[in-house]
């Protein structure tokens, strides 16, 4: 079992708190028939309108005949969203990494504003090989997995099923906003997604607005999973887009390193890293152990960013999840606490 960070406080934590009571009210919760039933639509059947509907992914359409009510995820943050509109999943995946007993600590607390039970928790996450006999006994109506890196040989088996919804264009490259309106599609609550990211982009805004030290400023953002190895994240990943969000700008050498192919990221060895040059450096850690070993490694103490402290690290499990897969509910739970540290880098450069 991980043990997940402390919960960040102040506007954080009362927009995480807005953002499940406003879903909570969009979709009334009803004492469920069993523990993992989920929440009620509302009482005027409004948000059942439209059906049945039609969701195109890269790997195929699905078709959902009238509004679900047991809804499953898979990937990484497609609970997030249904939670934030008010319904609790019967199957989501389990988090061995950040969670708590396989629980992410803003789902932990959505489940519990909600006054629901925790899901059932999906094996495989960590492998990306779903167990199709566990989605069989979870009976769901819908299967949503706007962030993941199902194949298509996955997506055929899971579709017999329940209707899957996988990603648009390219698996793990979803932005968190087309994640939300795409979980409201599927279960009638188009209207109420919107609002949503409305109120989360409004959040970042005030961020970005209170540190204008960010706007312009350019960033390279990787990982160091494996050693002398670099893993840069390209424009397009959702964790480098939700800081350009707060007005800083990807650096040129990103791109310009990068192979010729459509991946989310790259693999840079430690030799190159001097050609990565940009105001500040970004990059995710489980421990502080991690970040430690990492500069002490003579190759990257020797990049400007890090020898000029215009590092700026996200240290800790929950934190690395909250940041990789932002969504409507990570992001207010992350970034109060990180966006002060991250101004506090940018205020360094030159």
């Amino acid at each position: 079992m991980h043990t997940a960070l402390s919960r960040p406080g102040g506007r954080a934590a009362a927009a995480v708190t807005a953002l499940i009571i406003t879903g909570a009210g969009l979709v009334a919760c009803s004492a469920p028939t069993d523990q993992n039933a989920s929440t009620a639509p509302a009482a005027d059947g409004s948000d059942a309108a439209g059906f049945p509907v039609t969701v195109t992914s890269a790997l195929g359409d699905a078709v959902i005949p009238e509004k679900p009510e047991r809804i499953a995820t898979w990937g990484w943050s497609a609970q997030d969203a249904v939670l934030a509109l008010g319904v609790v999943p019967v199957a989501m995946p389990a988090f061995a990494y950040g969670g708590v007993d396989g629980v992410l600590p803003w789902d932990a607390d959505a489940i519990e504003d909600l006054g629901g039970e925790t899901p059932t928790l999906l094996t495989g996450g960590d492998t990306g090989e779903p167990n199709i006999e566990e989605f069989v006994e979870a009976r769901p109506d819908v299967i949503l997995a706007p962030y993941s890196g199902l194949t298509q040989e996955q997506y055929d088996a899971l579709s017999k099923v329940a209707p899957v919804v996988a990603y648009p264009d390219q698996r793990w490259a979803t932005s968190w906003e087309d994640q939300t309106a795409i979980v409201g599609q599927a279960l009638g609550l188009t209207d109420a997604a919107a609002d949503l990211v409305a109120q989360v982009d409004a959040d970042i805004a005030d961020l970005a607005a209170e540190y204008p030290a960010l706007a312009g400023t350019s960033f390279a953002y990787g990982a160091n999973n494996q050693p002398e190895i670099f893993n840069v994240f390209r424009d397009d990943d959702p964790r480098v887009q939700l800081l350009t969000q707060l007005g800083m700008t990807v650096a040129p050498p990103v791109e310009t390193l990068a192979p010729d192919d459509d991946s989310y990221f790259y693999q840079l060895g430690f030799e190159n890293l001097n050609a990565l040059e940009s105001d500040v450096l970004v990059a995710y850690f489980g421990t502080q152990a991690d970040v430690d070993a990492f500069v002490a490694d003579p190759l990257v103490a020797a990049m400007p960013q890090v020898k000029e402290d215009r590092f700026a690290p996200i240290v800790g499990e929950s934190f690395v999840m909250a940041s990789s897969a932002p969504t409507v509910l990570s992001i207010p739970w992350m970034l109060d606490q990180y966006v002060p540290q991250l101004a506090a880098v940018a205020e360094r450069v030159g």
